[in-house]
């Protein structure tokens, strides 16, 4: 295991007109950890890994594996191991010759790559497969098989590239659940890439959150939910969506915008003077059935519902033409014209700067 620390690292490409894919990230990943970079497509989290990796270049900064800056090391030499989207498995070898091929090139040992392929192969329950070609195998089989691959390199990081992305949703969660036991088991330090916001919740012991090359928050996957540090963040992470109402600060302290009335926790609203613009962040899930200690009632058309078993989303209007959506339990009660009545605290309204 070794400790990754990225300082100030930025990639720029070369134009006409230059592009800066990213932009001075500061990081440090202990050993052991299993960290997630995660958001929307082309802010620039893959190209964060594949400098890491030694697949781009490194156009500011330093990065630095274990006692050792890696800026010019190629990647061959970094003692890292990367699992690709794609698998990159060779179609003609078998599930044994896929998973060392690498170790033959480095000329280890043949009793020492049997006993590692073997440990890999039971760990990740590849046993009956090791004969068969990836032509044979599943989308999971195959991933598993890639992901045995990096094992038995025994690297100082694993690297991971979107792995999962292009497995079904059954799969997807059977895997996850599967690569977080195996890194319990192994505490090998562990870079993980995804445009999944759940999958990066569920699997990171820190989540780095990106957006136009520039980290945005780096947090337990809890404090980046409860405690959004902006708006792009509040919106990004949590699934529905946080909901965003436009308004201004009134006595009280409390927020007045889109036909809404709600009281606000001051801790959230220091500094700000009585009639200051501001956006009020809540989550779905934050409108509750039952009032709650100080918690404000709100009169809301349902417009829209959405069973999913025992919860449903409810696409919500306000008289004043805001639009929300809150996850409550599953009722007969709720159906599009009527109107709902949901309870929101105080200490569940995030406040951001006007947009």
């Amino acid at each position: 295991m070794a400790e990754v620390v990225l300082e100030e690292v930025g990639k720029t490409y070369a134009g006409p007109p230059p592009v800066r894919a990213v932009v001075g990230v500061d990081l440090r990943i202990a050993e052991g950890e299993f960290v997630v970079l995660v958001g929307p497509s082309g802010c620039g989290k893959s190209t964060l890994l594949r400098m890491v990796a030694g697949l781009e270049t490194v156009t500011e900064g330093t990065v630095r594996i274990g006692d050792r800056v890696v800026n010019d090391v190629p990647p061959r030499d970094r003692d890292v191991a990367m699992v690709f989207q794609d698998y990159a498995l060779y179609p003609h070898l078998t599930v044994r010759r896929n998973m060392s091929l690498g170790l033959e090139l480095r000329r280890t040992d043949k009793a020492e790559i049997a006993e590692r392929v073997g440990e890999a192969a039971a760990l990740l329950d590849l046993e009956p497969l090791l004969d068969r070609r990836p032509g044979q195998l599943s989308g999971g089989q195959r991933q598993r098989v890639a992901v045995g691959r990096a094992i038995v390199r025994k690297p100082a990081c694993f690297l991971f590239d979107e792995p999962l992305s292009n497995l079904d949703a059954r799969l997807r969660l059977q895997l996850r659940a599967e690569l977080k036991a195996l890194h319990l088991r192994l505490g090998i330090t562990s870079l993980y890439v995804t445009h999944d916001q759940e999958e990066a919740m569920t699997l990171g012991s820190r989540i780095v959150v990106l957006d136009g090359g520039q980290v945005q928050q780096v947090g337990t996957p809890l404090e980046v939910y409860r405690e959004p540090a902006n708006r792009f963040v509040a919106g990004f992470v949590g699934t529905p969506p946080m909901n965003f109402v436009e308004g201004i600060l009134v006595t009280g302290p409390s927020f007045t915008g889109g036909g809404l009335e709600l009281s606000l926790d001051p801790e959230r609203v220091a500094g700000r003077t009585e009639g200051s613009r501001l956006t009020i962040g809540i989550r779905p899930e934050a409108m509750r059935e039952q009032p709650g200690p100080d918690s404000t009632p709100l009169s809301l058309e349902v417009r829209v519902t959405e069973p999913l078993g025992d919860r449903m989303d409810l696409l919500l209007s306000s008289e004043g033409g805001a639009s929300l959506v809150a996850r409550v339990e599953a009722s007969e009660g709720y159906r599009p014209g009527r109107t709902a009545t949901l309870h929101v605290r105080p200490t569940d309204v995030h406040v951001f700067e006007s947009a």
